[in-house]
């Protein structure tokens, strides 16, 4: 009966019921005889149930091995540093345990102490953790001697809300020491393996393969008795083509042109007619921009004055000239290191530049300002780490990486490039023109500090006057240049400083590079080894050799797509399939390592990043291969038999339904109701803006205050990186399509567009609707049901907007096909 009675113990502890203002457990309430008969009977049937639940996810739920590797990421981050530095001092097998609470193992934090468990998994505020970490309770509050930062508290509140996801085993000595791949083992890992060409699996359907692609699917295919599915209509093709290259539906025009041309070169003639559009730079920029959080305001202390929207262009202009992947890569993290870079490239270094910052209050003590400079560093290693090498760089700023072969003195050595970088607002200028400008910038400074000191001192008005002079003429010289700034980076080591008892000072030092020491528990103030300046081991050929040029950034981007070519390829060709495909070879796009998934296809991925190398890393070469496989022109229809052998259609016998991102949404509605402009670059504006119809790349990304549209559908957080968009249905989003003012003024031009074409019939207006809005003709039940619908309101011109607006709030709309 143990087992049971502990389980009634955790359950009825985490488990309140609340009578008035007092929280009573269930086994107390009943105790006290002040529940009804229904209710004790509903929390008896409650807690067989609960029980089994709890026994379940007591075998299962915290099994590391099934935990998803962004929880599991979350955690190594964000949760076990604090508890590491906050809790283990009197919360460890290690330490004297206070109040019977061990919180070094999983089961210790769920089982709790003395007074019951420590979380309640997914209750934050059911939670006794929580409730101590608030300091909302006098009896109760911990760490004792002072409350932790509310980034912290954060962070532990959201881990719990997660349901608490812990890796670590069930004693102590479990995952308390590096026990993730060593060098060797990760050398010989599949996703770090160099990348070569590979002859594709012999097949039994000859016919079927149209390029290298089909053949590697179709033996995956064949080996479960799996066919594909027939080509897909024209119509339909270009629709999807036209989706995925542009993010825009094709016009009527376009899709005549390309029915009219029943030849072999009609369809490839048409992805290079889609390539070689402006629009292409547009959509494909905008996926480039999730994964680095860009956005058109920064923190308000920064006092920037450059113009953000020049990285979103410069990224835009990337993607249409197809720029080599691996340049595009170095040109963001040191186009001013390269000697063939010029001012233009600039923009480039938004990469870094737009990099989140967080207030630095100098009258607190030099140990927390170190504290704020690490936590930033961190989060650039892990957009560092996840955009290009599919790493989580990040897990290994305290300890050695648990699962990947990444250690600690791995990230301090990339580290030092972040810590030897400063973010600026740099003008559009070759460099001995900007040295001018810094001068003159500089003799303004003291200037205006000289002026202010007269006026002070009440100098006499001839002295103020010559100084105010003095800035007005060092003014008009740097007004002379005619510049634009953009947010970007240069070389310079920052140096955190005491200034006095509690005070701080930060300085910067131009052209003076330096190497930090391990933070030991990733605490800045407790200081291991210096470590210099360079490369991940594991990807190195032999031992990495310490970065001799500035900073390190040009030489750390150098081996990015050098010695790190193949996780690098693999990550980007991933990335590129996922998109074409809804679902990429590998499901974790930024997690290549031991806790990310295995790919379906290895030696299709191997493959096809080694000749994505050989083509000059052209990504345009990448979307020719794969769009003009027989795989990605498969019909998407549905086949109950096939879908019984492989349901998630992971073997791809068919092409998947994708849902059109927000982007693609609005910028369809402004395209089929005839005012979508196409002006290029550019200021952003904001998309709630009436006469704003230019394309949603264009539309204004605020950290702090995202536009509502996007934040509803799904648009990804800008304060960080995004691996991929992750698609919901919502009855908010149900709410946007039925009330916007957006919908409502998108099916009122589409009907001024309606009416504009002269034609009074009802029947040809429905058609040519159909074809702007679906690439296709309606049904003939479609044709009746709209005929029923405008013959049956009073109002002729209201009814007609009303069916407009249920047509694009429609699930086909929606949709690529």
């Amino acid at each position: 009966m143990r087992p049971w009675g502990t389980a009634w113990e955790r359950l009825s502890n985490r488990v309140r019921v609340r009578l008035g203002d007092a929280p009573l457990t269930i086994r107390n309430a009943m105790r006290r005889n002040q529940l009804s008969l229904t209710m004790r009977c509903t929390v008896w049937v409650s807690f067989v149930f609960a029980l089994l639940a709890l026994a379940w996810s007591g075998a299962h739920a915290n099994d590391a091995e099934k935990l998803p590797a962004e929880q599991i990421e979350f955690f190594e981050r964000q949760v076990r540093p604090i508890l590491v530095d906050r809790c283990y001092k009197c919360h460890s097998a290690e330490k004297k345990v206070r109040g019977g609470l061990k919180l070094d193992t999983r089961v210790g934090v769920r089982e709790g102490g003395d007074q019951g468990p420590a979380i309640v998994p997914g209750d934050p505020d059911a939670s006794l953790l929580i409730e101590a970490i608030r300091y909302e309770n006098g009896d109760l509050q911990m760490p004792p001697k002072g409350k932790l930062p509310e980034a912290e508290i954060a962070a532990l509140v959201r881990w719990v809300q997660m349901g608490a996801p812990d890796p670590r085993g069930d004693t102590a000595s479990q995952g308390a020491e590096f026990d993730g791949m060593s060098i060797e083992e990760g050398r010989r890992f599949w996703s770090f393996r160099p990348v070569n060409p590979l002859e594709p699996p012999v097949v039994e359907d000859t016919a079927w393969p149209l390029r290298k692609i089909d053949r590697f699917l179709l033996s995956r295919l064949e080996e479960k008795n799996l066919t594909p599915s027939a080509q897909a209509a024209r119509r339909q093709l270009i629709r999807r083509a036209t989706f995925d290259l542009t993010g825009l539906p094709p016009t009527p025009a376009e899709i005549d042109l390309f029915l009219r041309d029943d030849s072999s070169k009609a369809y490839p003639q048409l992805l290079e007619r889609l390539l070689a559009s402006p629009r292409y730079g547009e959509h494909w920029g905008r996926f480039w921009l999730d994964k680095v959080r860009y956005t058109d305001k920064i923190q308000s202390w920064e006092n920037s004055k450059a113009s953000l929207w020049l990285y979103r262009d410069w990224v835009i202009k990337a993607f249409n000239d197809d720029a080599p992947y691996d340049d595009f890569v170095k040109r963001q993290l040191a186009t001013d290191l390269m000697p063939s870079t010029g001012p233009e490239d600039l923009p480039a270094l938004g990469l870094l530049g737009l990099s989140p910052t967080y207030w630095k209050e100098l009258k607190l003590d030099n140990s927390l300002i170190k504290g704020v400079y690490a936590k930033e560093w961190e989060e650039r290693m892990d957009t560092i780490g996840r955009t290009f090498l599919g790493l989580t760089l990040a897990c290994a700023r305290c300890h050695d990486h648990k699962f990947d072969p990444v250690k600690q003195v791995d990230y301090y050595a990339i580290a030092g490039v972040l810590a030897s970088t400063r973010q600026i607002d740099r003008p559009l200028l070759p460099d001995h023109e900007w040295e001018t400008l810094r001068n003159e910038q500089e003799q303004l400074r003291l200037a205006t500090l000289a002026r202010n000191k007269l006026r002070d001192n009440k100098a006499p008005k001839e002295k103020v006057e010559e100084a105010e002079n003095k800035i007005k003429a060092i003014e008009k010289a740097i007004a002379a240049h005619k510049t634009v700034f953009v947010r970007g980076i240069e070389d310079a080591s920052v140096h955190i400083l005491p200034d006095g008892k509690t005070r701080t000072k930060v300085e910067f030092r131009r052209g003076e590079p330096q190497d930090l020491n391990v933070h030991l528990r990733g605490d800045p103030t407790k200081l291991g080894p210096v470590v210099p300046r360079r490369f991940l081991t594991v990807l190195s050929n032999g031992e990495p050799q310490p970065f001799q040029k500035g900073s390190g950034r040009l030489e750390l981007a150098e081996r990015i797509v050098s010695d790190g070519a193949p996780l690098t390829s693999r990550v980007i060709v991933n990335r590129i399939w996922e998109q074409h495909f809804g679902r990429g070879l590998v499901d974790t796009p930024s997690n290549f390592g031991d806790q990310g998934s295995r790919p379906t296809h290895p030696e299709l991925l191997s493959d096809l990043a080694a000749r994505f190398i050989q083509s000059g890393w052209s990504i345009k070469w990448l979307h020719r291969e794969i769009m003009l496989s027989a795989a990605y022109q498969q019909s998407s229809a549905h086949v109950a038999a096939k879908s019984a052998i492989d349901p998630d259609n992971r073997l791809l016998w068919r092409m998947n339904r994708r849902r059109l991102e927000i982007e693609a949404w609005r910028d369809s509605m402004l395209a089929v109701s005839g005012v979508l402009a196409h002006t290029s670059g550019g200021a952003p504006s904001e998309l709630t803006a009436d006469d704003n119809h230019r394309r949603t790349v264009y539309g204004l990304v605020d950290r702090r205050n995202l536009d509502s549209m996007l934040r509803l559908h799904d648009f990804p957080d800008p304060a960080g990186h995004s691996p991929r968009r992750e698609p919901t249905t919502t009855p908010v989003q149900q709410l946007f399509v039925l009330n916007s003012k957006f919908l409502s003024q998108q099916a009122d031009r589409l009907y001024d567009r309606v009416k504009s074409m002269g034609e009074t019939s009802t029947t040809a207006r429905v058609r040519k609707i159909y074809e702007w809005m679906f690439a296709r003709f309606p049904t003939p039940a479609q044709v009746e049901l709209a005929e029923s619908f405008l013959a049956s309101g009073s109002d002729h011109d209201a009814t007609w907007t009303q069916y407009l607006h249920a047509l694009l709030s429609s699930n086909e709309f929606a949709f690529v096909d």
